[in-house]
């Protein structure tokens, strides 16, 4: 099932259980009158992401940072079974508990083992992740979590009862920040920033495993390009004209670069598509579909560069420290965007970004926002990598509490 028909999914048959449990979470709490300070002991911490590969990604600081200042807490992740084999190379999880939407027979399933699994652990904080999804929140709701901390926007007053503690959303703060906010509202005073992953859980022979998927030796200094976005928002693809322009004056200018083109399963056809145009550059090699998540971590930690659309690629790029050349149209870099080996491209057209406003964006697919990134803007911005001349902080920090050390944005209830 596509993900946006999921969420259209998640808004009718979830927003009435939400109103539903909005109404008996209030009730209850003023009958129980339940202690949701956040001064007492903290044994089991849960944090929720459902999708979104990057974004999982993107809180490795606020798992750091909880990890750092809660170290005999158990840390439980909750998530879709396919991200699960991130977890090999995010240590500070304890334990990861997973959900499976392959059919309704498994995703029932999983969700009564899910349950059974958080009452028997009855974490005192659960962090939600997730900004729009009525599912997660009535997850949230029922794990019977003491402190159940997640995201306000002003369409979703209708959860404040659900939810002990909120936090503004702010799409001008990096996500990765955003996360540790509820670090910061916890009492953490210790932060780590740095968005990472553990390079030394890759396996040592999955190159060569990689190589053989490939049916080719990878030399040093391979480049990777990601032409794909996921179905949540497709209009963060680049035009594929605009991808096989590229890649035949990038080939021409440097012969002797070896480029693959990333992708998964349900991006084959796309891929295809774009290698098909290439007859004359033998050297451009399509993996999509070939490779496991582990075995594209792997593939991306070693490449010399990636040139990638804003998708999961990018975000495991940036945790591995891989040199990138990134592009943005529905999503700013502001908020998504990695520093450090980085050079970003976004045109900054009026309509973005949009992608935390529309499920279906207001340009319906005439995704201007991507189509005025010019070829010649992309080659500029790949050499400018090779050079290593990367990225500088365009916006400045965000103040992120208060003169009396609180977080800022905290909603009160």
């Amino acid at each position: 099932m596509k993900l946006k028909n999921k969420i259209i999914i998640d808004r009718l048959a979830g927003l009435p259980m939400v109103y539903l449990l909005n109404v008996l979470a209030r009730m209850l709490g003023f009958i129980l009158r339940i202690d949701h300070s956040l001064d007492r002991p903290v044994k089991t911490i849960a944090v929720c992401k459902f999708v979104g590969m990057g974004s999982i990604v993107q809180a490795t600081p606020l798992l750091k940072t909880l990890r750092l200042n809660y170290p005999a807490a158990r840390i439980v992740f909750i998530t879709n079974v396919s991200n699960v084999p991130l977890f090999r190379f995010i240590d500070e999880v304890d334990e990861v508990m997973h959900v499976s939407d392959k059919s309704i027979a498994s995703l029932i399933a999983s969700n009564i083992r899910l349950l059974l699994k958080l009452w028997k652990n009855r974490p005192d904080v659960y962090i939600d992740l997730e900004i729009y999804s009525n599912y997660s929140s009535v997850i949230t709701t029922v794990s019977l979590a003491r402190n159940r901390m997640g995201f306000f926007k002003d369409d979703k007053t209708y959860r404040k009862g659900m939810y002990t503690h909120m936090m503004f959303f702010n799409i001008k703060s990096p996500v990765s920040q955003t996360y540790l906010q509820f670090a910061r509202l916890m009492g953490c005073r210790e932060i780590i920033s740095e968005v990472s992953m553990n390079r030394a859980a890759i396996d040592p022979g999955a190159m060569q495993v990689i190589n053989t998927k490939l049916g080719i030796a990878l030399p040093e200094g391979y480049v990777l390009l990601n032409p794909n976005a996921s179905d949540l928002r497709l209009e963060r693809r680049w035009p594929a004209d605009n991808v096989v322009t590229l890649l035949k004056v990038l080939l021409t200018e440097r012969p002797d670069l070896k480029i693959i083109l990333i992708g998964d399963k349900n991006e084959m056809s796309y891929v295809h598509s774009i290698v098909s145009q290439l007859g004359e550059f033998p050297s451009v090699i399509d993996s999509s579909g070939k490779l496991n998540l582990q075995e594209l971590i792997a593939l991306i930690a070693h490449a010399g560069l990636l040139i990638t659309n804003d998708t999961g690629p990018m975000h495991l790029a940036f945790a591995m420290h891989v040199k990138t050349v990134s592009l943005f149209g529905p999503c700013s870099p502001q908020q998504y965007g990695g520093m450090g080996r980085t050079v970003s491209i976004y045109k900054n057209v009026y309509c973005s970004p949009c992608v935390h406003e529309f499920i279906i964006p207001p340009c319906a697919g005439n995704n201007q926002c991507m189509k005025k990134i010019a070829v010649s803007e992309v080659l500029d911005a790949v050499n400018r990598a090779f050079r290593n001349e990367f990225d500088v902080a365009a916006f400045p920090e965000p103040d992120y509490i208060d003169p009396d050390k609180m977080p800022l944005g905290v909603v009160l209830r």
